[in-house]
Formats: structure tokens, C-alpha cells, sequence
């Protein structure tokens, strides 16, 4: 197994607004071709739709420099710097089963592996899907697996994103990382908020897409989010709570017993200072941690995911498309019998126009189903990357 990530000590940077990936030829890496172009963005969204204004031509006889730099070893990552690059999208990781080859990533004489993409939720990280794809890439060494920090989380905090946070620009970043790498996603599957921006992502690929893909939606619906009733953990009241809790911290325990006394769970107490990161040099003791992330930002992104209405979308796949729609059953979010119903009648619907939708439960499991019930979700999600021969 090999882990490939890009740099992700980048603070402060930002994107250049003189180059840009042409938004007609996201269709996850097939037929893809870079412009060299000046980006004029709509702001803000227009039904959560992200438009772009394109000025100038392609520039097809000079090659944009492309390296990433990046390191390959076994088990480990190691993260490089190369400051005459352009900076990253966003920051992530590539995990790779045994039998891709390091060659078969960037460059184009071999036929590209098989690629699943795996998104976080609100006030995630990649790590989160880290031990969960592993053991995919092991069970399934032909495939490689991209986990992605989300604008304003983790890694990716530090690149600087234009607002507006919503799902559709955070699923344009996807869409320009994948372009970025030359890969083409099989399979994405997008946990809570990650899932409406997996949805999102394929509502804004160029059409027709170059290949079928599998889309995972995992405890999250296409529309209305229904939060749990008095004593479950609400992600807003949660938001709101951290504003409160000091930027530099101590103590990672303290911080669990806050939380735990103003009423959460020791589960999202423990799951949250997974976002504390220890400041100084590596290598290097000390004494104090910082929060990774940009809690401003996520605030948006939440209430965005909260307004974000994917039924249209969901009731009139293109051909190609197949979503799946999984319910934890102790799950965070109310599952409405409405819900249930258009899930289902969209099933007949997609099956007439080649695609698919199909409604799965997951038993013994919260909300945080990678977490709570690994072994079920993985028995449910291998049904995308059984049959592939290397």
C-alpha cells in the first residue's frame, strides 16, 4: 500500500486568479484539458448554482507546468515544498492498493486505476476515512482512494477560499483537484455534508459524463436536514459553542469535559479535539494546541448544507449515475417518511433513464457510521469496487 499526499504546510496561500481549470471539462479527468484564462466569478451563487465567465483563449501550444510535489513511500507520507508551483486546491492524501502503480497516476500511457473519492463532514478532516481506506485499498489493491480536507477544515484551513462556503463551491474544489491530478472518480462517497457535496459535485461535471459513477450518500438526505430531538448533539449549537472555547488550548481533556458538561456526547467530544493540532515545529515538544480549521467559514458551510436543495437533481439523474442513499440507524438527522417516499420513487424514476438510486440502512450505527459500525459499512460500500480486474 502507498499513500501519496501533496503539501499541506501551505498557510496563506492563495489561488492565482490568472489561472484557472475551464469548468466545461470538470467530467472527472476524461477529455481533460487546462486554459490558461482570466476567472470571473458570480458571486454570490444563484440557486446554488457556481458559474464562471471565462476571457481569453486556451492556450494549447504551451504546457502548464503541472508538477506537484509529492512523496511516495510505503505506509508513510511525507510532505515536500516547491515554491515555483502554483499553490494546491486543496489538501489530501492518494492511497493507493498494491497494485497501482506510481506511474499510472500522472501520466497518461497507462490506463488510469480505478479511483473512489471520500469526503468528510462538517468539522472533519481526511483522517477521519483514514483507518476505513485502508482497509478498502487492502481488501481492493487495484483501486486508489483520494481523501480530501474540505475548504475550511484540516489541512485545507489554511488555503484561503473566496466565500461564499456553500456545498457548490466546496464540491467546485473537488472538482478542480480531481481536473488538477488527471484522475477520474468511479466512486465518491460523501459522509453528512460530504454527501450533498458529492451529490453536487456530479450535478456540476460536464455532461455527458465520460464514465459511470457510483455516488454514496452517508446520513445525509438531498434536501431539508431534520436534526434529532432534545439530548442529541444539534452541529449548530455545536458551532456555536466552540466560538466560545479559547483558540490556543492547553488541555485536550479539559476541552472534552467542557463539552461534556454543556451537554454533548463523549463520542463528539472525543471526535472534535481530533482538530486540535500541536503547535510549534515538528519534532518539537510543546505545550499548547490550535484548532484546525476555519470556524467562520464552516458556520457558512453548515448553514449552507442545512438550505441546499438536491431532490431536482436526485429525481432526474443523467444516465450513468447511480446514488445510494445510506441511513444510520440511530441516525443524527431525522429521516422523514417524506424522505423515505421520494427516495423511493426516484429508484423507478432513474431506473427508466439508465442511472440508479437505491436506500440502504445501517444497523448498529449513529451518525458517525465509519466510526460506530465499520465492519457493516464496509460489507454495504464493497458492492461498488467488487468485479474490477487490474
Amino acid at each position: 500500500m502507498s499513500v501519496i499526499s501533496n503539501l499541506v504546510s501551505c498557510g496563506g496561500l492563495r489561488e492565482p486568479a490568472v489561472k484557472c481549470i475551464d469548468k466545461k471539462n470538470l467530467d472527472f479527468g476524461l477529455n481533460w484539458r487546462a486554459a490558461t484564462c482570466r476567472t470571473r466569478i458570480s458571486m454570490p451563487f444563484e440557486k446554488n448554482e457556481f458559474r464562471l465567465g471565462i476571457e481569453g483563449k486556451s492556450s494549447r501550444g504551451n504546457k502548464e507546468k503541472r508538477r506537484i510535489r509529492m512523496a511516495l513511500i510505503d505506509e508513510k507520507v511525507v510532505y515536500g515544498r516547491d515554491t515555483t508551483e502554483r499553490p494546491a486546491v486543496l489538501a489530501y492524501e492518494l492511497v493507493q492498493g498494491s497494485l497501482v502503480k506510481w506511474g499510472s497516476v500522472m501520466g497518461k500511457s497507462k490506463p488510469d486505476p480505478p479511483t473512489a473519492v471520500l469526503l468528510h463532514g462538517i468539522l472533519g478532516s481526511r483522517k477521519n476515512w483514514g483507518t476505513f481506506t485502508r482497509r478498502l485499498a487492502q481488501e481492493f489493491p487495484a483501486w486508489q482512494f483520494l481523501l480530501v480536507d474540505l475548504r475550511c477544515h484540516g489541512d485545507s484551513a489554511s488555503i484561503k477560499k473566496k466565500a461564499p462556503h456553500t456545498v457548490a463551491s466546496t464540491a467546485f474544489d473537488v472538482l478542480k483537484l480531481v481536473a488538477q491530478l488527471r484522475i477520474t472518480p468511479r466512486v465518491l462517497i460523501g459522509h453528512s455534508f460530504g454527501g450533498k457535496v458529492a451529490l453536487s459535485m456530479v450535478e456540476q461535471a460536464a455532461k455527458p459524463l465520460a464514465q459511470s459513477v457510483r455516488v454514496w450518500s452517508l446520513d445525509a438526505t438531498p434536501g431539508k436536514v431534520r436534526v434529532g430531538g432534545d439530548g442529541e448533539d444539534h452541529p449548530a449549537e455545536l458551532i456555536s459553542f466552540i466560538r466560545k472555547l479559547p483558540k490556543e488550548v492547553y488541555s485536550k481533556q479539559d476541552i472534552v469535559n467542557a463539552l461534556i458538561q454543556e451537554g454533548f456526547s463523549m463520542d463528539v467530544a472525543q471526535w472534535l479535539v481530533t482538530n486540535l493540532k500541536r503547535n510549534g515545529p515538528p519534532g518539537l515538544p510543546s505545550s499548547s494546541f490550535s484548532w484546525m480549521f476555519d470556524l467562520d467559514g464552516i458556520s457558512e458551510m453548515y448553514q449552507s448544507y442545512e438550505e441546499t436543495n438536491l431532490w431536482k437533481f436526485v429525481e432526474n439523474l443523467p444516465q450513468g449515475v447511480h446514488v445510494n442513499f445510506l441511513k444510520a440507524e440511530r441516525s443524527l438527522h431525522r429521516w422523514a417518511l417524506e424522505d423515505l417516499q421520494r427516495i423511493h420513487a426516484a429508484e423507478d424514476l432513474a431506473a427508466e433513464e439508465g442511472a440508479g438510486v437505491e436506500m440502504h440502512v445501517l444497523e448498529d450505527a449513529g451518525h458517525w457510521v465509519h466510526a460506530d459500525n465499520p465492519d457493516g459499512l464496509f460489507r454495504i460500500l464493497s458492492s461498488s469496487f467488487q468485479g474490477f480486474k487490474a
